[in-house]
């Protein structure tokens, strides 16, 4: 499962996103969207932070921890 936050280099949610995530045990990286241009553009992503798994779009905002564990079915 490839597991990214795109978010943008002044996004102040991405940092907590990732913390959520690392403890959570889900490995994941971050993206700068200003870096990436094109696939942002193939994603529709216009708001920061956003999580990708597998290339799909599934949060367009910083989820919360009960949804991320609903999401990656974790108890």
């Amino acid at each position: 499962m490839d597991v990214f936050i795109i978010a943008t280099k002044a996004c102040q949610h991405c940092q907590n996103m990732s913390k959520e995530l690392d403890a959570l045990k889900i490995n994941h990286r971050v993206v700068f969207a200003e870096d990436i241009p094109d696939l942002c553009q193939s994603l529709s992503i216009r708001h920061s932070p956003n999580l990708v798994v597998d290339n799909h779009v599934v949060f367009r905002r910083q989820p919360s921890e009960q949804e991320l564990k609903a999401y990656f079915k974790i108890n």
